[in-house]
């Protein structure tokens, strides 16, 4: 390949794995009960054999752990109990000598309320510059003792909080967590800072925490809660998706682009289906998340619509579409396909989280069908691994890893359990620490235990014993990655019809096609000699709930 060839490919996100590490669960070297970076280092070897393209780091900053190292103390740094800088700069080295690159969680919407911008706010007067990079706010009623609107934060609760002296300060999510006043420019040049910092110690590229939130119209009077909600979202909205945010980006941008190669960004905005190519054009942050996948049942009719949208998405704005089946903030795939489907309302939305009943009753109501539900997983996942665009998978779904339900409330750490008790247990079920072993006082997460309680049924889940197992999800993976770095191509599709409703097929421009029964009826199937790889079923029959790929129809 000549020197000029290199710049002819596509940039490497636009279909790349990209596999998600929550850092305080993935690997504890040193014992404490708490994943650390060195840990995730002493697994590079691991993740390389697994075929992914690049490390998704989710916050691993100093924090009080109030949101799951999403409430920051310090952007520049690494929280001791993970590790140091020089820790997190062999890391990089560590996956980029493998040829793996690296994503980093950045939280711009809030800070940690012990970062030192926070702290000398409270220390400062109304009024003074150091409660400018906030939103603070006189209270309402004879003496300000009431918030100054209704609005409710997103854990539950007030999303008020008031502070010695009287005013009170906004909290879209917890109240360790104060929202940033993006009118500061103080605020935006730290921020550039920060992408820089980052940037300049290798990072390849930046996961935009809840991007969709940061600028806000605080003019008053404030709206009410039920005011707000009436509004449309379509970029003037007081509160979400302001057309504005995509001056900070366009900054942003300019950062990224400075670099050779250019950092990449993917935003986490949960906005309306059109507002998406804001998010993921070139100018502003390049790539958005879709989380419809997660939304979806395991159901054919509302997988076709869910890819078909977010293609002609992607089209719009010149970007390259996001799978995602699995995250640190939902129930795991192989549990929601193990559940009854929810039930819709009339625009076809969830009638309830998926699995969040499940999780209240501890994991015994309704009951889940645990091989079925992993079934239906892994043909999931092949068939997201077939779409063309970038795959993101979360740690331990490789390992066909159910949520845990059974945690002690005693032992649990989300902050929506304990803003709001007894309606949501949070989501610590998706964040309990791996098992590498089958064995050991915490299946050889760490040498004492862990931090979330492990579950006994672990043990059949461990990495060692599925390494050795050719029919384990973890091989299942392995396979399915090797062979889609070699398929990939361009990122298109066509539809083939199957005369079943329940059955999918797609072919990729290079006659790779991926075939899924969604359904319960085997769908007679003849590729013999074409076929590449396939979960379960004999060659000339497609079980239900399985996924097969094949060069070419027989």
């Amino acid at each position: 390949m000549g020197p000029d060839a290199t710049a002819e490919l596509p940039p490497w996100w636009r279909q790349a794995v990209v596999y998600q590490i929550y850092p305080r669960s993935f690997a504890d070297a040193n014992g404490d009960g708490l994943g650390d970076i060195p840990g995730i280092i002493s697994r590079a070897d691991y993740l390389l054999a697994l075929g992914i393209d690049a490390v998704w780091l989710s916050p691993f900053y100093p924090s009080a752990l109030a949101d799951g190292g999403y409430d920051v103390a310090d952007y520049r740094d690494v929280d001791p109990r993970l590790g140091t800088l020089a820790d997190f700069d062999a890391l990089v080295e560590a996956l980029h000598s493998r040829g793996m690159r690296i994503v980093v969680d950045i939280v711009p919407n809030h800070t940690s309320d012990l970062h030192p911008w926070f702290q000398e706010a409270l220390a400062a007067a109304p009024g003074s510059p150091a409660r400018d990079r906030y939103i603070f706010r006189e209270g309402t009623g004879p003496d300000g003792s009431e918030p100054p609107t209704d609005w409710h934060s997103m854990f539950g609760g007030s999303a008020w909080e008031r502070v010695p002296g009287g005013q009170w300060y906004l909290h879209n999510f917890a109240i360790e967590q104060p929202d940033l006043d993006w009118s500061s420019e103080e605020v935006r040049d730290d921020f550039v800072r920060t992408l820089r910092f980052w940037s300049d110690r290798g990072v390849d590229g930046f996961r935009i925490d809840v991007a969709h939130m940061l600028t806000k119209d605080m003019t008053e009077p404030l709206l009410s809660r039920h005011e707000l909600a009436e509004l449309p979202r379509d970029g003037q909205h007081p509160m979400i998706d302001r057309d504005d945010v995509h001056e900070v980006y366009a900054e942003w941008r300019n950062v990224f682009d400075s670099y050779d190669p250019p950092r990449t960004a993917v935003a986490e905005a949960w906005v309306d289906k059109e507002r998406v190519p804001l998010y993921a054009s070139a100018e502003s942050l390049g790539q958005a998340f879709n989380f419809d996948l997660l939304q979806a049942d395991f159901d054919a009719a509302q997988f076709r619509t869910v890819v078909q949208d977010n293609l002609d998405l992607a089209a719009t704005s010149g970007s390259s579409s996001t799978w995602v089946l699995s995250n640190h903030d939902v129930v795991r795939h192989a549990t929601r396909y193990g559940l009854p489907h929810p039930g819709r309302d009339a625009e076809g939305n969830p009638a309830r989280k998926h699995g969040v009943d499940w999780v209240l009753s501890g994991g015994t109501d309704p009951e889940l069908d645990r091989e079925g539900g992993e079934r239906r997983a892994r043909a999931a996942t092949l068939f997201m691994l077939g779409l063309p665009g970038s795959s993101y998978l979360y740690q331990g779904e490789e390992l066909g890893l159910h949520e845990v339900a059974e945690i002690p409330d005693a032992d649990r750490q989300d902050p929506t359990f304990f803003r709001s008790p007894g309606v949501d247990k949070g989501r610590d079920g998706c964040r309990v620490p791996l098992p590498w072993s089958p064995d050991g006082p915490s299946f050889g997460f760490g040498d004492d235990g862990s931090h979330l309680p492990q579950p006994p049924w672990f043990a059949a889940h461990a990495v060692s014993g599925q390494e050795s197992d050719p029919g384990s999800t973890l091989r299942l993976y392995q396979r399915g990655l090797e062979l889609r770095g070699i398929l990939q191509t361009d990122e298109s599709l066509e539809w083939v019809e199957t005369g079943r409703a329940d059955v999918l097929h797609f072919r990729r421009p290079n006659g790779w096609n991926v075939m899924t029964n969604f359904g319960t009826e085997p769908y007679p199937l003849m590729v013999d000699e074409a076929l590449l790889f396939s979960v379960g079923g004999p060659q000339h029959d497609l079980p239900g709930a399985t996924t097969v790929w094949f060069t070419r129809e027989s």
